[in-house]
């Protein structure tokens, strides 16, 4: 499972136009093949707006602390093949 957020100020990328380039680009550093990831959530955050991050890393703290736009990615083992409704 891959879980990307895009923090962001001012104009916006479309939410469908950020997760190919970046499963593409973890290709064989990340997974051997992009075609492994079952299951991905993107989404993307105004920096301006009231974020709520529980428990955060040290690393995103720092990250958010700057007000840039950035990338925060998570790659984890997909808990169970379950179809939501």
């Amino acid at each position: 499972m891959v879980t990307i957020t895009y923090f962001f100020q001012g104009a916006s990328l479309d939410v469908d136009n950020i997760p190919k380039p970046i499963l593409d680009a973890l290709n064989g550093v990340v997974y051997s093949d992009d075609s492994q990831v079952t299951d991905l959530l993107c989404r993307k955050r105004n920096l301006s707006g009231d974020l709520r991050i529980p428990q955060p890393s040290a690393l995103l703290l720092e990250s958010l602390s700057r007000s840039e736009q950035f990338l925060h990615i998570v790659v984890t083992g997909a808990s169970r093949q379950e179809v939501a409704h």
